[in-house]
């Protein structure tokens, strides 16, 4: 817990640092949308779970649940998290009908199977434990 602690005020080993950044790296930001298009196109193959979280640096609600998203992304280890930016990319988002923040779009093999729109904490939990097995 120490360490943690020491972690959040700055001071911290170069061990500290890496398993937190670890932690944090959990969500994947992207910025450009070719990198977006590369990184969806090689999860359509595959049937693990992936939480899009479209969200705006000015949406209040967003910043009130990205704790609670980081925080899912350590709790389901089997689950992918990528947070986009609907301004950065606004044809990602018009792509998959994002009219509200923050919106959660829930992906399998390339299609979406859910999607919380929201600040719903506790209905993106369920609906993550619903389809990530």
């Amino acid at each position: 817990m120490g360490s943690f602690l020491s972690s959040l005020m700055g001071g911290s080993t170069s061990l500290d640092s890496s398993s937190s950044s670890s932690e944090s790296s959990r969500v994947m930001s992207f910025h450009s949308t070719a990198r977006w298009q590369l990184h969806f196109n090689s999860c359509k193959e595959s049937s693990q779970l992936m939480v899009v979280d479209f969200a705006a640096s000015w949406c209040g609600p967003c910043k009130l649940m990205e704790p609670a998203v980081h925080a899912m992304a350590t709790k389901f280890t089997d689950v992918e998290f990528a947070k986009i930016d609907v301004d950065e990319l606004s044809d990602v988002a018009k792509e998959f009908s994002v009219q509200a923040m923050p919106t959660f779009v829930l992906v399998k093999n390339g299609k979406e199977v859910d999607r919380v729109v929201g600040a719903k904490k506790d209905e993106l939990e369920k609906k993550i434990q619903k389809h990530r097995g």
